[in-house]
């Protein structure tokens, strides 16, 4: 696999028929821990499954507002976003005004970071019109926290436990809220094996770990993002050279792609933080080099 001309790839790992055919790391560190930065949001979307099915956690049509602990809007109150529900934040089809591909947006998650509580911060969002995708940071937050304050235990003890233990995956390494909570807006810390480990959880429909009808539901196109991209529960799906995939991806190009008709399942991990074409080159090297 030649792998010049993507930027800065870090790492990229291919499994076919459930073999890992390619395993390459760039610093020659397959142990090293790499910084999955939106990809943790689709964890979450695992971890939701998994408390939903062990009755830790109620269902997708439940209010959000009800499970912050009391938690309220200081800002901008209004009924539609007390009405916020776990599934329109699962699919970033809530009606708050928050948008991190707009710059100009009250909740784009640069405004976010800097404040001393992102809850709140979401919370105090005004609304907007329409409920179409829109994706928002802000809302993942809401909606981690929410199940970390339902669990009562931390959310990277539950993961843990109940996620990463029984596959095999030993190291991970949360981000944080100002405040303290476990962070799902990104940053999550595994190792590309271990990403690896999670794409081949959901194409083996769950392994008796998250419950197949969830991982059925999370995949399936519920919102459209454009022309040639939908949105499942916190999952992105998408054709590349004429093969459907469900896939996890973060800032920089970060990926781990499930291309079911193929038995393939790849891990790609990047530096290209600052590059503005950096899904572009993770498109062309997933087309160009893993499907090639």
């Amino acid at each position: 696999m030649e792998l010049e001309g993507y930027g800065d790839v870090t790492s990229v790992v291919v499994a076919r028929e459930g073999e890992v055919v390619h395993e390459w790391y760039a610093d020659g560190r397959p142990d090293a821990l790499r910084n999955t930065r939106s990809c943790t949001k689709t964890v979450l979307g695992m971890l939701i499954g998994l408390a939903i099915e062990r009755g830790l956690f109620p269902d997708v049509e439940t209010p959000v507002a009800d499970l912050l602990g009391g938690r309220q809007a200081r800002l901008h109150r209004d009924s539609r976003k007390e009405s916020i529900t776990v599934e329109q934040l699962l699919l970033m089809t809530s009606c708050l005004d928050c948008n991190d591909w707009d710059l100009k947006s009250p909740g784009n998650e640069e405004r976010m970071y800097p404040t001393s509580d992102w809850v709140q911060f979401a919370l105090d969002l005004p609304v907007r019109r329409g409920c179409d995708f829109s994706y928002c940071t802000a809302g993942v937050v809401l909606l981690g926290v929410a199940l970390e304050t339902t669990l009562g235990e931390p959310l990277s003890s539950f993961a843990q436990r109940e996620l990463f233990s029984p596959l095999g995956i030993e190291r991970a390494q949360w981000q944080h809220t100002p405040r303290g909570e476990t962070s799902n807006a990104g940053g999550l810390g595994l190792t590309t094996q271990s990403l690896l480990r999670l794409g081949l959880l959901y194409q083996r429909r769950g392994e008796g770990i998250v419950p197949a009808g969830w991982v059925r539901r999370s995949i399936q196109r519920r919102a459209q993002i454009d022309a040639q991209t939908d949105y499942g529960y916190l999952w992105w799906i998408r054709s590349f050279a004429g093969h459907s995939s469900f896939f996890m991806t973060g800032m920089g190009g970060n990926r781990v792609h499930v291309f079911p008709d193929l038995e393939l399942v790849a891990a790609i991990t990047t530096t290209n933080f600052r590059r503005r074409d950096a899904h572009a080159l993770s498109d062309r090297l997933v087309i160009e080099q893993i499907l090639a």
